[in-house]
């Protein structure tokens, strides 16, 4: 094998690709969860002043943020109905980043680094190896 294919390949690898969707969505995924599930741990102590951006109270923005964080990054890992499972995620980020750290760079750098990453991800797709292929892809193996 020559080296300069393997550090220069010249045309992309599918299967390095899917591979990498795979990788992203479980660290990403991950990371993400640790956070709805310490919001979800400690829900007592912060329903009474968790930021409430939208006017709907502290108590349903945390539970809004629960499970955009938690239960939709659950999804978003095994890319269960992923591009619908992103949306909260999106949102929680954008909201976390503009309202929550103001929009600044310096305080919101993982929220940004998040929203960033979703968007792209979602533009992406999840990619072979995720639920959703295997569903849409399961009725044509059958026939």
């Amino acid at each position: 094998m020559k080296y300069n294919t393997l550090l220069f390949p010249r045309k992309a690898n599918q299967t390095n690709f899917f591979l990498f969707l795979l990788s992203m969505r479980l660290l990403f995924g991950s990371l993400l969860m640790t956070h709805g599930y310490a919001k979800l741990m400690g829900f007592a102590a912060m329903s009474a002043s968790f930021p409430d951006p939208f006017g709907i109270g502290s108590r349903y923005s945390l539970m809004l943020a629960i499970f955009g964080e938690l239960f939709c990054s659950v999804a978003f890992v095994f890319g269960f109905l992923y591009r619908l499972s992103m949306i909260p995620m999106i949102v929680t980020m954008a909201v976390a980043f503009f309202f929550a750290h103001g929009g600044s760079i310096t305080g919101g750098e993982l929220a940004f680094v998040y929203l960033v990453v979703f968007i792209l991800m979602y533009m992406v797709g999840p990619g072979k190896y995720s639920v959703d292929h295997w569903m849409t892809n399961s009725g044509k193996r059958r026939r």
